[in-house]
């Protein structure tokens, strides 16, 4: 799975973003199970001034101390859901995204232990969860929403797992992910027939 990864990954050129905006960095967590991977998503904590309630990958705001975007999403996730670095494997990155607030996400992809214990930060995350990959190979979207970016148009699905919606920032990161990674062939430019 590790060296699958990496190859689609190496050939994959994530589109990067020429905006001066402050940054983020966020993880992409897939677990090691060989069978059938796991995304591991979080839903921010209801009390947050921002994305309150959202589902999300762990991650957040760049520190001036972080060397990296990778450190700062390594650390996010360390900090929202008690996963540590050293359990993380970066495999790549994907395309950089713009938030609703003018924040450049830059997203890296890492594999997990699927036995990792994760514990939610009650200060930001309400909750962790796991959807199969399999589930959105199916793309079962409950429904598309058309976002509009620099003059263009995104045709965006909502997912719906177990009562959680990913949308809008996620499900961007998340079709970039199925199609670097399994070639999923999800068209963000197009609207569904």
């Amino acid at each position: 799975m590790l060296d699958h990864f990496k190859r689609c990954l190496d050939r994959h050129t994530p589109q990067q973003i020429a905006l001066d905006y402050p940054e983020a960095g966020i993880l992409v967590p897939v677990t090691d199970r060989a069978s059938d991977p796991e995304l591991i998503l979080t839903q921010r904590a209801a009390h947050l001034k921002t994305h309150r309630g959202q589902v999300a990958f762990p991650g957040g705001k760049r520190d001036l101390s972080d060397r990296s975007l990778e450190e700062t999403a390594l650390r996010e996730t360390h900090e929202e859901i008690g996963l540590p670095p050293s359990q993380v494997q970066v495999v790549g990155s994907l395309s950089q995204v713009v938030s609703r607030h003018r924040i450049l996400v830059t997203p890296y992809v890492g594999i997990v232990p699927h036995g990792a214990v994760l514990e939610a930060s009650p200060a930001e995350i309400d909750a962790i969860f796991k959807v199969p990959v399999s589930f959105f190979m199916d793309d079962r979207r409950l429904r598309t929403d058309a976002l509009g970016f620099q003059g263009s148009t995104l045709y965006v699905p909502c997912y719906e797992w177990q009562g959680y919606h990913i949308w809008g920032l996620s499900a961007v990161v998340l079709v970039d992910f199925l199609n670097a990674v399994y070639d999923a062939g999800i068209d963000l430019l197009e609207a569904p027939k």
